[in-house]
């Protein structure tokens, strides 16, 4: 039983790769020898073939498919095959003879049969002859929300700035004060190039603001235009506002030590430059001092120093915590900078755009309206070759025709204008002729249907259509 089971097993993934492999071979014959005039899953040229091979053998005719791919006019004229005058009657030229043996005719059809359509994903199709500029409109609502907060917030800080300096000066006019003046005076003086630098900030700033006039704005409209650069300009103003704040607080409490009765200072041994440095980014405690930070529990006769986190490592930690906050204000409360995919739609737009004026540099925005007749011998010599490659097989190697019309005589389908011809290839038509758009970009498509246009009258197929003088 298992020997038999593994024989199964065997069977099935021989005949798989078989399958495999006739689908691969399949392929390469479907293109080389049917693409040019049949379709998988639609009518072109000829008829849809996906299924066809299950019709002829449910009209109990699958062994004569093989005769009709390999000589379509022998069958119809044998009269032995309901299918193959049914299908004679699909267009009125005859299918060509194939040189396909039964195997490869298998291949073929085991790919057909196999074929999955590529799924479509629905997406915006893009103009190609207008690609407007990326919007980069201001939004002056939002601005004005956050232009008022930060003029709150502004506001604020000069009060607070207006407090701290309140109290200060009443601290030096204090006689205990006087003698420090001097000590002080740099400070003032620094005190004063903050305020100067912030002030005149603030007034140039000021002139950035553009105020709507009687009449000038729209309906339910901001009566204030307030540009990203200006809210920049003002969050500039506040964080040097909150650094005299700071360094107003810091000087306050200066003063309060100075106030407080001094204990007595233990005169402190000479410390070397690098241990001043190191010190002070460490917040270490001389070892002369580590009893007073001694912890009290103890293990082994270990005992553990409660020492501070360095300073540069705390103020790093706050800086980091800082950033967040304006990064989160900035990009996902106040939208005042892009995210990543705003960001990427805006390059995209960008990019449409060059796209857009490379393809009308290389004169890649040719259509049905406004293509021209290429005389140029190159670009004629361009559209023989591309006609040489897919056209010959229905229209012959001088245009006489056989399964499409002749395109040398006087008559025409659908209009012999190098306007029409261009959108006869490009879109095709009902009546068997394929669409060539996605085969071919515009200028290819104006190359042939010029060489078409150019080629001289030979006697071939029968005409077709009605007779207009070229």
């Amino acid at each position: 039983m298992k020997t038999l089971l593994n024989t199964f097993l065997l069977i099935v993934v021989l005949t798989s790769f078989q399958n495999m492999s006739w689908a691969a071979g399949g392929a390469g014959l479907f293109k080389s020898r049917c693409n040019t005039c049949h379709m998988i899953d639609k009518n072109s040229t000829g008829p849809k073939l996906q299924g066809a091979k299950q019709k002829w053998t449910d009209a109990g005719e699958g062994e004569l498919l093989y005769k009709w791919v390999q000589n379509s006019t022998e069958l119809i004229s044998s009269g032995k095959s309901a299918m193959a005058k049914e299908i004679a009657g699909f267009s009125p030229t005859a299918m060509p003879a194939q040189a396909l043996s039964n195997e490869e005719i298998d291949a073929v059809f085991s790919y057909i049969d196999s074929y999955v359509p590529p799924v479509e994903t629905k997406s915006e199709v893009a103009d190609t002859t207008k690609v407007s500029d990326p919007q980069m409109a201001t939004d002056y609502k939002g601005n004005l929300s956050i232009f008022n907060w930060l003029m709150v917030l502004t506001l604020i800080l000069i009060l607070a700035i207006i407090v701290l300096a309140g109290t200060l000066m009443t601290l030096m006019k204090s006689d205990y004060f006087k003698t420090k003046l001097k000590t002080l005076q740099n400070n003032s003086n620094l005190f004063i190039l903050i305020i100067s630098t912030g002030a005149l900030m603030m007034s140039s700033n000021s002139y950035a603001l553009q105020f709507v006039g009687p009449g000038e704005g729209e309906k339910n409209g901001p009566w204030l235009l307030v540009e990203t650069t200006d809210l920049l300009a003002i969050l500039v103003i506040d964080i040097i506002l909150l650094v005299v704040v700071l360094y107003l607080r810091h000087l306050f409490y200066q003063m309060l030590a100075m106030v407080k009765p001094k204990k007595e200072v233990v005169e402190a041994p000479v410390i070397s430059s690098f241990k001043k440095v190191n010190q002070v980014l460490t917040a270490a405690v001389p070892i002369e001092q580590e009893h007073k930070i001694l912890m009290e529990h103890e293990y082994d006769g270990i005992q553990e120093l409660d020492n501070n986190l360095p300073p540069w490592w705390v103020w790093g930690f706050y800086a980091t915590i800082v950033f967040a906050f304006i990064y989160l204000f900035n990009y996902h409360i106040f939208g005042v900078s892009d995210l990543q995919i705003k960001a990427y739609d805006k390059e995209m737009k960008v990019a449409e755009k060059e796209v857009q004026a490379y393809l009308e540099k290389m004169a890649m925005n040719v259509d049905e309206n406004s293509v021209t007749l290429m005389t140029d011998g190159a670009d004629l010599a361009a559209g023989a070759s591309t006609f040489a490659a897919n056209c010959v097989a229905c229209h012959k190697a001088k245009g006489e025709g056989e399964i499409g019309p002749n395109l040398t005589d006087k008559h025409w389908i659908y209009g012999y204008d190098i306007k029409e011809v261009f959108k006869t290839i490009k879109y095709g038509t009902a009546n068997g002729m394929p669409e060539h758009s996605s085969k071919f970009n515009p200028v290819q498509i104006q190359q042939v249907a010029s060489y078409v246009l150019s080629l001289p009258e030979t006697k071939g197929k029968a005409a077709q259509g009605d007779i207009i003088e070229k």
